[in-house]
């Protein structure tokens, strides 16, 4: 085998097996790295974690982290995107030794991949980039694994995604997506097609809490979470957040974003394939930054102009606020 490996008993589906357990550097014991980390010693592996806070590290530099780990190493980067994994990757370059591995496992752009395995390949230093699916849950649930590299090095690392990804069958929580760059494009992808998922939850909430015939509309969305065809694991944590929260009164309106739903339109205008939901889930997240709207106030002018329709005036200086312009109806909500 690739690294030195100790026998262990786990269990997957209720059944006893016996798998090779190894021993990993993890970088990155954030959120979720720590729980990996946590997740990775449960099924027996031996896991040296680096991170700058001495709180959490198990040592307290990356060549300390080299120096803890048999030869040929394996070491899993699990950091912010961007400089942060790149200037981690240049660093494990000077303390690794060849036949080593380095796994990224953060959200990167999947074009970083490129590079970082050409200088690790040049110091004889093995790459995979995994995109991870799962968040704060995959700790008790496992993590969705979408992975790219070379298949002696998606083989050297194999035990540990086995112990990351859920119970099951491999192939319904880990892919072996092809080449170095594939698992972090397959991530954006992914990550997508969940801001879609999101926007349509959250603008089905939002009608149903608008129509004043729906009195219980935590039930509704609980009644859904089975059989129906809109049930998953993204209505599940809706539900659960509606249940501490009925009204989701408790929070602003601000959602932010971390960057894949952009990369995402920018390969499908490359690929010149058409991807309408999560380009106007994306552009919903702008709109949720913005105090005030130039675009809306535009064309609230329009229809003033052009029809006499109401406006709602900007607050004075006393910071009293304009008269509301709802329907004639008078019933409080706002028009389209």
């Amino acid at each position: 085998m690739h690294t030195a490996y100790r026998r262990s008993r786990l269990r997957n589906n209720g059944h006893d097996i016996r798998s090779d357990t190894v021993q990993l550097g993890l970088i990155g014991l954030g959120k979720m790295g720590g729980n990996m980390r946590d997740r990775l010693r449960s099924a027996g592996h031996e896991v040296i974690g680096y991170d700058p806070r001495p709180q959490v590290t198990d040592v307290d530099s990356l060549a300390a982290l080299a120096g803890a780990l048999a030869a040929p190493r394996v070491v899993w980067v699990m950091v912010p995107s961007g400089e942060p994994t790149r200037s981690t990757i240049k660093e494990l370059a000077t303390v690794l030794e060849p036949g080593d591995l380095v796994i990224d496992g953060g959200n990167s752009r999947y074009t970083d991949d490129g590079p970082n395995a050409a200088m690790l390949d040049e110091k004889g230093i093995g790459y995979v980039d995994c995109g991870v699916s799962g968040g704060i849950w995959g700790k008790e649930n496992g993590y969705g694994l979408m992975a790219g590299g070379a298949a002696e090095h998606i083989e050297m690392a194999m035990p540990i995604f086995d112990a990351l990804r859920p119970e099951g069958p491999r192939e319904e929580g880990f892919a072996h997506a092809g080449p170095v760059g594939a698992g972090h494009f397959s991530k954006m992808v992914h990550n997508g097609i969940e801001y879609g998922l999101m926007q349509a939850y959250a603008e089905g909430f939002e009608l149903l809490s608008a129509a004043e015939l729906v009195t219980d509309v935590p039930a509704v969305l609980r009644a859904w979470s089975r059989g129906t065809v809109v049930r998953s694991w993204l209505l599940d944590l809706l539900v659960l957040a509606l249940k501490d929260d009925p009204t989701l009164e408790k929070l602003e309106s601000y959602v932010d974003d971390s960057g894949e739903g952009r990369w995402t339109l920018e390969e499908a205008i490359t690929h010149a394939v058409p991807l309408p939901v999560i380009a106007a889930a994306l552009f919903a997240r702008f709109s949720s930054r913005q105090k005030e709207s130039p675009a809306m106030k535009a064309v609230a002018a329009l229809r003033h102009q052009f029809g006499g329709h109401a406006v709602k005036e900007s607050a004075g200086p006393s910071g009293t606020p304009g008269e509301h312009a709802g329907p004639s109806s008078g019933t409080g909500s706002t028009q389209s």
